[in-house]
């Protein structure tokens, strides 16, 4: 019997894994092994490791684990099945296990648009987050990948980095009022649809639209739908919120007993330091909740 399975080796999973060793937990670690960022070259915004690979701020958090008695696997989850005051936990592989706490840290999977040379950019020249990545590109000639109010929003909020940004609508409308905005501000905008990306290895260097000239640009940032990378919260009955994410209170919990959420899954902002912490805080409370169970009045 574990204390806690956590269900995901990311940031959040990690954190909430090494606090959880500390308080001297019986503790599962569960990752397949496909991050959110694999394709990213840096993580930035965690203080102390901004400009570390995903991959190796991932390999040194896992050693860290060990003198504190976390086992890990490289295994999926298929099911996650309640009992009295305890869960089954089934694999892809291997026996089946039992524990009294689930925390489930698989973050999310972004809708990647199926445009030629998308993919071969992705992680490289195209991002989905300006905070992450837009300080590499500044005073660059940038272009935006969104829809409505949520592409016009971004191409807003990239002017923090470039006076240079181009939105693409992909033949999407905007209202007046965005519009006058827009002009305001100095982005232009592109309706119709983009039909590719010409790159080199990656390296952005125009967009290609089902009419007019190309557009020279060096980077593109993209907003479009994501979803749960694993169905397990929403198959235990958990609530989620209206963009899809699992609705969770201040210290991860659920509205499903003994199951927690934390990192990009959650309904918080969607940092790696930010998913770091919610793993800190779903620990704690797991903690918490152990003692109760355990201390007598």
């Amino acid at each position: 019997m574990y204390d806690v399975i956590v269900i995901g080796g990311g940031p959040a999973g990690l954190s909430a894994a090494l606090m959880l060793g500390r308080c001297r937990r019986h503790v599962l670690l569960c990752d397949e092994g496909r991050p959110r960022n694999r394709r990213s070259r840096a993580l930035h915004g965690y203080l102390a490791r901004d400009g570390i690979a995903p991959g190796a701020f991932n390999n040194r958090g896992r050693a860290e684990l060990v003198k504190y008695g976390v086992r890990f696997r490289s295994v999926g989850v298929t099911a996650v099945t309640p009992g009295a005051n305890r869960f089954k936990v089934s694999f892809t592989k291997g026996a089946d296990r039992a524990t009294r706490f689930v925390l489930i840290a698989t973050g999310v999977t972004d809708d990647l648009p199926a445009i030629p040379g998308f993919n071969k950019c992705y992680g490289r020249s195209v991002f989905h987050c300006p905070y992450c990545d837009g300080w590499e590109w500044r005073d660059r000639p940038l272009a935006v990948l969104g829809r409505g109010a949520d592409g016009a929003r971004l191409a807003l909020g990239l002017k923090a980095w470039s006076a240079d940004v181009l939105l693409c609508t992909e033949g999407s409308a905007l209202t007046r009022s965005l519009k006058d905005r827009l002009a305001r501000n100095r982005i232009a905008i592109r309706t119709e649809r983009v039909v590719g990306l010409d790159h080199h290895r990656g390296a952005l260097s125009a967009i290609r639209f089902a009419k007019g000239d190309p557009a020279r640009r060096d980077a593109l940032f993209f907003t479009t739908a994501q979803h749960i990378h694993s169905n397990l919260a929403i198959r235990l009955g958990c609530t989620l919120t209206p963009r899809g994410t699992v609705k969770t209170s201040m210290r991860c919990g659920t509205n499903v007993p003994g199951v927690f959420v934390a990192g990009d899954a959650s309904q918080d902002a969607q940092f790696v330091v930010v998913a770091a912490a919610e793993g800190v805080k779903a620990a704690v409370a797991i903690n918490k909740a152990l003692q109760q169970r355990e201390i007598l009045d």
